[in-house]
């Protein structure tokens, strides 16, 4: 049976308390000069004891550190390591992936917004009435829808066709002068006949006539947006005038 410990027994009785602790051995920044010196203490540990025994001695000031704290050297940079900045293959095509995602969705986002506004031109109809054709006397021009259409309704003995009030020089819009029986540019002086033939001025081809034909009510329909040329040999095309 193991030996029983007498309760009543001085700590320097037991045997496992003959270990000095730390600050009996001078170890502790607190110690003082009643503790049992370490035999073959540091020179720091004697520095700091010093310190708290007699801070304005010299030693004390030895051990006081230094207001400017040196900063320690970074570590060298390993071969195998790629860094913050370094741009790799991979990190290549993980960037070219997601923009390719990105301009992919602003294609589709532009595209969707592109069909809400449809590429529609919003310009006059090329086709208009102009009356039925006993409102227009043999012989005689009718500006009645230069202003609002540029198209001048003509009749002579035997037909009705509808010049094309641009004029083929510069696209100046002429006059028809009735006293003196033509048509006048006044822009560069270009002069065309009564029927559209070039004659005078600077203009290199005649007029150019409108479609004309008459609709189911007997009104004449004029269509701008088909034109016949009389250098082409257009003039004699049954569109190209109506007869009466």
């Amino acid at each position: 049976m193991a030996e029983e410990i007498d309760k009543n027994a001085q700590p320097e009785d037991l045997p496992f308390l003959g270990i000095p602790r730390p600050e009996e051995a001078g170890t502790h920044p607190t110690s003082t000069s009643n503790m049992p010196p370490m035999k073959n203490a540091p020179e720091e540990l004697k520095e700091m004891a010093a310190k708290a025994a007699d801070p304005s001695s010299a030693t004390a000031r030895k051990a006081t550190p230094p207001a400017q704290v040196r900063m320690a050297k970074p570590l060298a940079k390993q071969d195998d390591d790629p860094g913050t900045w370094e741009f790799g293959r991979r990190n290549f095509l993980r960037a070219a992936g997601w923009m390719s995602f990105f301009g992919f969705i602003s294609v589709a986002s532009i595209g969707a917004l592109r069909m809400m506004f449809p590429r529609t031109l919003y310009e006059p109809p090329k086709v208009f009435k102009a009356g039925v054709p006993k409102e227009y006397n043999p012989n005689t021009v009718s500006e009645k829808y230069k202003d609002t259409e540029r198209v001048w309704i003509c009749r002579d003995e035997e037909k009705i066709f509808a010049l094309v009030a641009i004029c083929t020089h510069l696209g100046c819009t002429p006059r028809w002068l009735a006293s003196e029986g033509k048509f006048k540019c006044p822009c560069h002086g270009s002069g065309f006949t009564p029927e559209g033939i070039n004659f005078e001025g600077p203009a290199p081809r005649p007029l150019e006539r409108a479609k004309i034909t008459l609709t189911e009510t007997g009104e004449l329909l004029v269509d701008k947006g088909t034109t016949f040329r009389y250098e082409n040999g257009d003039w004699d095309k049954p569109d190209s005038f109506l007869k009466v």
